[in-house]
């Protein structure tokens, strides 16, 4: 085996052959010089064998992934040829997308990297700056999200996070039958998320959306209602029982304030027993709740509403899911605890969008649970300067394309 043979076997250098190579020992440099195996010459448009009609005097090079802490380079000179199609062009780089100066090896470990761990770190481990790893992934997703389209988009999701100090958002879209992150706006409001349904998507995709969830916000129901016309919008769940726990613990502040100094001693620690799932609670809590009927009877009667709204999230059928809530609505007005009453207003106002619940059992807990490995992605940081940075590691981490899978499968090495 001759050494070139050995270095592209060891090396594991697909579809290139190994010509020379030169070791700088004290830089800790390796050049090897290679050229196409079997498919140069060929358009990397169409993929046709076309006439060379000129060869580049200069080399190129490509940075390959370090061994043993030892930087590799490839060199190569790119040829020019003649297609029948598209006329003159530079040949096909199998190891390399044109105009790139990194291999496809390179480019894979560092989209994996850069999924797992700080930029920081992969630049430390791939030996280059971490502001040149920046420049670099920045290139590599914008290139393989270049023209991607959203398809099959059934079920929406929207959500908002912060991505910097100074209360500066960024509006996030889901598809919540895939579990991924479809889109990512400046900012928060009906104004932004308008963008999404204006720019990323046509009115057949709009037509072809039949569930969405968000929050209790006017912009996002507005917004998705106005755009989508053959959507189901639901309510989610956690954001009901959040607004219902408010207006029980709003009860509980203004005893509180009307209360003397021996009373305020029986409703102290009452805050989270009250906000605790029937299911969650103890013998010893439930006994301690229920002496307030003697105790404080209006924080009693706004408890015992909160644990009877619970059953409405069991029902299976709409019309028994119906029925109870407005039951429940016309006992809670009844109860003269305003913060109840505002609650119940609010559920009468969006009825018809929580009712669907009981059928789809549909709710924006993934939408929820993204957000948290936003989040995540967000501390490894320490935070991002601009939202582009922030929505390429949001793309590459949870993104509906699998960034690594679009490299070449044959340079897919680690």
């Amino acid at each position: 085996m001759t050494v070139n043979k050995f270095i592209r076997k060891l090396l594991n250098l697909k579809e290139l052959v190994v010509c020379g190579f030169d070791l700088n020992e004290r830089k800790r440099h390796l050049l090897i010089f290679v050229k196409p195996y079997k498919n140069g010459c060929r358009c990397p448009e169409c993929d046709r064998r076309c006439k060379i009609i000129h060869q580049s005097k200069l080399y190129r090079l490509w940075r390959d992934l370090p061994v043993y802490g030892c930087q590799v380079e490839l060199c190569y000179r790119p040829r020019e040829i003649v297609c029948p199609t598209h006329g003159r062009i530079q040949e096909n780089i199998p190891w390399a997308d044109n105009y790139s100066r990194i291999t496809y090896r390179f480019e894979f470990a560092m989209l994996i990297y850069c999924q797992i761990m700080t930029q920081k770190a992969a630049a430390q481990m791939l030996h280059i700056a971490q502001s040149t790893l920046s420049d670099l992934l920045h290139r590599s997703i914008e290139r393989i999200r270049d023209g991607h389209r959203i398809r099959d988009l059934k079920a929406v999701g929207v959500d908002e996070i912060s991505y910097c100090k100074g209360h500066k958002y960024a509006t996030i879209v889901y598809d919540i039958k895939k579990a991924c992150v479809v889109w990512v706006g400046k900012g928060k409001g009906e104004k932004t998320i308008d963008r999404f349904f204006k720019e990323m998507l046509s009115d057949y995709q709009k037509r072809e959306i039949k569930w969405a969830t968000c929050d209790m916000s006017q912009a996002y129901i507005n917004s998705i209602e106005n755009h989508c016309p053959n959507v189901t919008l639901i309510l989610d769940r956690f954001h009901i029982v959040k607004k219902l726990n408010e207006a029980v613990d709003e009860v509980r502040k203004e005893q509180w304030r009307e209360a003397s100094g021996d009373e305020r001693k029986a409703l102290k620690g009452l805050r989270w027993l009250l906000y605790r799932h029937s299911s969650k609670r103890s013998k010893k809590d439930s006994s301690i709740l229920n002496a307030l009927r003697k105790g404080n009877r209006r924080i009693h009667r706004a408890w015992i509403l909160k644990d009877e709204f619970e059953h409405f999230w069991d029902f299976k059928a709409r019309w028994a899911a119906d029925r109870f809530i407005k039951r429940w609505t016309t006992t809670a007005l009844k109860s003269r605890l305003e913060p109840i009453r505002r609650f119940v207003k609010t559920i009468r106002e969006h009825m018809h969008r929580i009712l669907p619940y009981v059928e789809t059992r549909m709710t924006n807990a993934i939408a929820e649970g993204l957000n948290r490995i936003i989040k995540i992605v967000k501390n490894r940081a320490s935070g991002f300067r601009t939202l582009e940075a922030f929505t390429d590691l949001i793309f590459l981490t949870v993104g509906d394309v699998n960034i690594p899978e679009q490299i070449p499968k044959n340079f897919r090495t680690i």
